[in-house]
């Protein structure tokens, strides 16, 4: 790593899911996709290749996104558009402590999606969370490596809690895949 980030630990997690493959992460993000009501904060951990931009791939094609949809690690920020809201898909891999998320258009980007008007997926996301209100609702997920080279573990929490619609996609999610 560039920086001092750390992956929460996956006991701070409540709620579960494995998956099988970039199709099921594909598929995962999709089936997310169709949860959104717009102004939604959604926050993704995990170590590089976990499948954080192929989540966010499959979220923006279930939006119906035709940009092809890549890692903003060198450009910082992403805005796709397609479906009813603009998709800011964020990447804070390479951004040091002291960066100013001003000159990256971060309060802008953060007005639009609290106005309802927008949908935030933010990869390594800790220079974020002091822009945030403590309280402010979003959802964080955290994909880890399985036990075989292409098994990746899904986790998730909200903020304040895990909306109801999210707890029960992870249950039928998990359920269609065994």
């Amino acid at each position: 790593m560039l920086h001092d980030q750390e992956i929460p630990s996956a006991k701070d997690f409540s709620l579960t899911l494995k998956v099988r493959g970039p199709e099921q992460t594909l598929a995962l993000g999709q089936s997310v996709a169709e949860l959104l009501k717009g102004g939604e904060i959604i926050l993704l951990y995990g170590p590089l290749g976990a499948g954080k931009t192929c989540f966010s791939q499959g979220l923006c094609s279930g939006l119906k996104v035709i940009d092809d949809v890549v890692s903003p690690t060198f450009t910082l920020v992403n805005t796709y558009t397609g479906g009813p809201w603009l998709v800011h898909h964020l990447d804070f891999y390479r951004v040091e402590p002291e960066h100013n998320l001003d000159d990256i258009g971060v309060p802008e980007i953060l007005d639009e999606v609290f106005s309802g008007r927008a949908v935030a997926l933010i990869e390594w996301p800790e220079h974020i969370l002091a822009e945030l209100d403590p309280d402010e609702p979003r959802v964080e997920l955290l994909a880890l490596p399985g036990e075989t080279p292409d098994e990746r573990i899904w986790h998730l929490r909200g903020v304040p809690e895990i909306p109801e619609p999210w707890a029960q996609l992870f249950d039928h999610f998990s359920a269609t895949l065994e």
